[in-house]
């Protein structure tokens, strides 16, 4: 697992001794099930609720000898239970505790990132009304487009983290789902109303079909949703590490006292958590595909899948848990800068309003096809000559036959551009 970058919660969530918690009480449910059955003496459960353990290197210790993990663990819990052992993981086959076992921890990671998406964006949302009319240019192509808000864009931010929230719900809902029914899933050997006990004190639903291991679409999907959450925290940290360039410096990541941001140059203020947030998505966007490829397994099951999730699903929920706190760090601290947004937006002497003038010579009757050259013709010549674009316009004799002076200026009417700002908030249910 990427331990550097695992937070302690997480983190206890994949450890061995977790892990073995999980499988033993999956399996002690199962003997209560049996109990109540008839099929399992009452006061063989008691002695196995009293007396079952586990060492975790003792366990590690066996699995050395049998090559086989679950073996070596219930070898290890009957070391402590006694003759009663007998009664453990009757009628089951490992993929029942293993797969079982997963889904309950996969459920256990997904509510924590839950959690860590909802305060994600709790804090969007904050930022985002703070900057709501905050203006600043827009850009296509990297290039100058109209204006926008500051606001807006984190509202954005905001707005897909929420779609984020509800797939990873819904994922949630999917994989969290055990079996306990047999080598093959038919139930051969015991009775399936012990799996219907031991999924419902899990929180989880029985699959309705099994062969003997859980479908590893449901993982698939898990770690597909995780990837889309990764790409999303990976779109919004690239934009805050292009508006730190120097040329642009419209926001900053916080420089707290003592930060070094170069070897070599100590002038340099990097935005190094959103470059490791970009990097770190990679890992995630790939977990995604090896989770795609253990889907297809032979007839009722192989391993090929075993070694790989065992990688890939603690490090994938690792790696998002440890993105969606150090983003959420940035965007709570993130520094901004109002004027040189501002300054930015006056770069490039009014063409950013081109589109007004478009309209405007559209409304006063001219066609579109003219209206378009006329003030693209004007337009290049700020570009290749510099000017201010209003007094360009002003002085060209065919605009000046549809438009007056008057009315080329009013035009230029930032809080125009911006008028359905609150209207776009309150669509998404952002207010001051």
């Amino acid at each position: 697992m990427i331990e550097r970058y695992s937070r302690p919660e997480m983190a206890q969530i994949w450890s061995d001794e977790n892990k073995f918690r999980t499988w033993l009480k999956v399996e002690v449910l199962a003997c209560e099930a049996m109990a109540e059955l008839g099929e399992v003496p009452s006061a063989a459960v008691a002695t196995i609720k009293a007396k079952a353990n586990f060492e975790k290197n003792r366990v590690l210790e066996i699995e050395e000898i049998v090559k086989h993990d679950v073996i070596a663990f219930l070898t290890n819990v009957a070391e402590y239970v006694g003759p009663d052992s007998r009664y453990i993981h009757l009628g089951m086959t490992s993929s029942d505790l293993l797969d079982t076992s997963l889904a309950s921890l996969m459920r256990e990671a997904g509510l924590k990132l839950l959690q860590g998406l909802q305060t994600l964006r709790e804090v969007l949302a904050k930022r985002a009304v703070e900057f709501k009319m905050t203006p600043c240019i827009g850009r296509s192509h990297g290039i100058h487009a109209e204006p926008t808000t500051f606001g807006l864009k984190l509202a954005l931010w905001y707005d897909e983290i929420g779609r984020g929230i509800e797939r990873l719900e819904k994922a949630i809902v999917t994989i969290s789902v055990g079996q306990v029914s047999g080598a093959v899933g038919t139930f051969a050997h015991i009775d399936p109303r012990v799996e219907v006990y031991v999924c419902e004190k899990l929180h989880l639903k029985p699959a309705p079909v099994s062969t003997q291991i859980i479908q590893r679409d449901r993982h698939a999907e898990f770690l597909g949703v995780l990837a889309l959450i990764a790409c999303s925290l990976e779109k919004f940290a690239l934009e805050i590490r292009n508006l730190q360039r120097t040329e642009l410096l419209e926001v900053e990541e916080s420089f707290t006292k003592g930060q070094k941001g170069s070897s070599a140059m100590p002038h340099k203020r990097n935005p190094i958590s959103c470059e490791q947030i970009c990097g770190i998505a990679r890992l995630v966007k790939a977990n995604a595909a090896a989770a795609l490829d253990n889907v297809p397994l032979w007839h009722e099951r192989d391993i090929t899948h075993s070694s790989v999730e065992r990688v890939i699903i603690p490090d994938s929920t690792i790696a998002l848990d440890y993105m969606l706190h150090r983003f959420t760090r940035v965007v709570s601290n993130l520094v901004v800068y109002p004027e040189h947004m501002m300054r930015n937006l006056e770069l490039t002497h009014g063409l950013i309003f081109s589109q007004a003038f478009l309209l405007s010579l559209t409304r006063a009757g001219i066609t579109r096809e003219q209206a378009y050259q006329d003030v693209q013709r004007c337009a290049m010549k700020v570009w290749e000559e510099g000017g201010e674009f209003s007094e360009i316009l002003k002085a060209d004799e065919n605009i000046l036959k549809y438009l007056s002076a008057e009315q080329i200026d009013n035009c230029f009417d930032l809080e125009k551009n911006l008028r359905n700002v609150d209207y776009i908030f309150k669509r998404i249910g952002l207010s001051n």
